[in-house]
């Protein structure tokens, strides 16, 4: 679903460009070499991870899968998703649009290893997407993602889900 008639979109015809809190997912897909999957955004040009908001009647998980296929073509299977972390730091995770929209994220951050699916960027809000060493990102990268890739380093060597 593109950003009109959306959830968010809906509330912001009645709130304007106020501060909302937004839940959502990112999603970091890996490959067999441990690349992850980044995308370059549409609107401001920098690189990120797959993510989005939540729609009404959703969930975490499914939010991420719904932004996965969305936003690359690729599908992921719900039992493929591991939570790794929650990233709500409002120093970190405030967010201003182009448009002058303000948003406050609380995003669960889900690591994936399989999926299905040819990628295939949604050119509404992706430019291109491509797999990258996780400590060789493309830039500029999207300062969230990169405090989601040191969650997930610090996740990967202690196994303890991380929150910030």
């Amino acid at each position: 679903m593109s950003y009109v008639g959306s959830y968010l979109w809906q509330l912001r015809q009645r709130v304007g460009s106020r501060p909302l809190l937004v839940p959502g997912a990112q999603v970091l897909l890996l490959d067999a070499a441990g690349h992850g999957l980044f995308q370059q955004r549409a609107d401001n040009g920098v690189w990120e991870l797959p993510a989005g908001a939540c729609e009404e009647g959703s969930d975490f998980a499914g939010t991420a899968q719904r932004e996965l296929a969305e936003e690359t073509g690729l599908r992921v299977d719900r039992g493929d998703l591991e939570a790794f972390g929650s990233l709500s730091d409002p120093a970190v995770h405030t967010l201003t649009y182009p448009n002058g929209d303000i948003t406050h994220c609380f995003a669960l951050c889900f690591a994936a290893r399989r999926w299905s699916g040819e990628l295939n960027p949604g050119r509404d809000e992706v430019t291109r997407a491509q797999f990258r060493a996780l400590d060789d990102p493309p830039r500029p990268l999207h300062p969230p993602t990169a405090v989601v890739l040191e969650m997930f380093r610090e996740y990967s060597t202690t196994g303890r889900f991380q929150a910030r």
